[in-house]
């Protein structure tokens, strides 16, 4: 029997002025927040507290980069024991994960109850309030690894750019450039379809206009309202679609070498669409985005080259660099885990919905081209 496809959106997604006031539903429940150091002690948490009227709060600011799976139980153990009615994340995709990992527990703990989930991110870049992924790393065994449910899809996402005003221009450009890989891989891999593909395509169609400017100017908020609502859109894209080896390298090569996971995607982007665009239906949907961005090209190879080419000139501008050991991993440390790094790719769960699925040789070799 032929297998059906359906495509379903599950996260109310709030935006536009006193979108805040949505937080009023949950008036005199008990709350509990998970976001990292940072946040707890700017603004951010402030504003939230204050569209929590007669709320018990309790927060758990615990959250570090690569969510570890030790941060993850002591914030299931603080919440836990309050009982929280509603769980809200604030913050970048670590924040947002770790949230997610810990509502999982929490919920296990409370099965009398529901717990709706809220998501308020303050990057623009891993769609994680609309996904049902989130990367928890395990650094005892130097990997992370990807949780993946339907349960850990937020219930309602709030996408304010206020939130991302202060991101400095580096992180604006690493988590854009994650907002295109993830909607590139989507558009090639194997569950992509007319429905996906609309998503991919105007989260593209944002992100190309927009990145530059927000990474040049972070009070341009047209320009930082366009980012947030691309990278929720790639969020819906890929959560439906799938990602690729792009993500699957990345995700090993974080978890073994600490690397900054948009800049180590943005380094890959260059040799992963070429290797990719041997399938031709990966072609055809690569020289698709292609003309879609505004590039000039005679036929499906030169647009092909033409993305590239457009990817490497946005590296340039970023300040992103063409190797894995110039954003911050030990050269021979780099040769050295290469296979380590190839063979943890390969089992990981995003390769599955590559459009070709490599061997450990071709994960290696991709990864030889990034070396220096």
């Amino acid at each position: 029997m032929t297998r059906y496809t359906s495509f379903q959106t599950r996260t109310e997604i709030v935006f536009g002025p006193g979108l805040l006031d949505r937080l009023h539903a949950y008036r005199g429940q008990k709350v509990g927040i998970v976001t990292d150091a940072f946040l707890a002690q700017s603004g951010a948490l402030d504003r939230v507290r204050k569209a929590l009227p007669d709320c018990q709060i309790r927060v758990f600011d615990e959250v570090v980069p690569d969510t570890p799976i030790d941060a993850v139980s002591a914030g299931a153990r603080h919440l836990g024991g309050f009982g929280p009615e509603v769980i809200i994340a604030l913050g970048g995709g670590s924040p947002i994960d770790g949230a997610k990992a810990i509502l999982a527990i929490v919920r296990e703990m409370h099965p009398d109850r529901y717990i709706p989930f809220v998501a308020i991110p303050t990057t623009s870049g891993t769609g994680s309030e609309v996904t049902t992924f989130a990367v928890i790393s395990d650094p005892a065994n130097g990997r992370k690894f990807p949780l993946i449910s339907e349960e850990l899809v937020p219930d309602v996402a709030l996408l304010d750019p206020e939130f991302v005003r202060t991101a400095p221009p580096k992180v604006t450009a690493d988590t854009g450039m994650d907002v295109i890989t993830h909607a590139l891989e989507a558009v090639v891999a194997r569950g992509a379809n007319h429905f996906t593909d609309a998503f991919a395509d105007k989260a593209l169609s944002l992100a190309f206009a927009h990145l530059p400017r927000a990474y040049a100017d972070g009070n341009d908020m047209e320009a930082r309202d366009a980012m947030h609502q691309a990278s929720c859109l790639a969020g819906f894209a890929f959560a439906a679609a799938g990602l690729g080896v792009n993500h699957s390298l990345a995700h090993a090569l974080g978890g073994k070498l600490h690397v900054v996971h948009g800049r180590t995607n943005s380094v890959l982007l260059p040799v992963v669409i070429p290797w990719n665009a041997v399938e031709p239906r990966a072609a055809a949907a690569y020289a698709r985005i292609a003309r879609l961005i505004g590039l000039d090209a005679p036929d499906t190879g030169a647009a092909v080259t033409a993305l590239i080419a457009k990817i490497r000139e946005f590296n340039t501008l970023f300040g992103i660099p063409a190797t894995i050991p110039e954003i911050g991993a030990d050269k021979e440390e780099y040769r050295r885990v290469r296979s380590v790094v190839a063979a943890a790719a390969l089992a990981d769960a995003c390769t599955t919905s590559n459009p070709r699925q490599p061997s450990q040789a071709d994960l290696e070799d991709l990864l030889a081209q990034v070396g220096g």
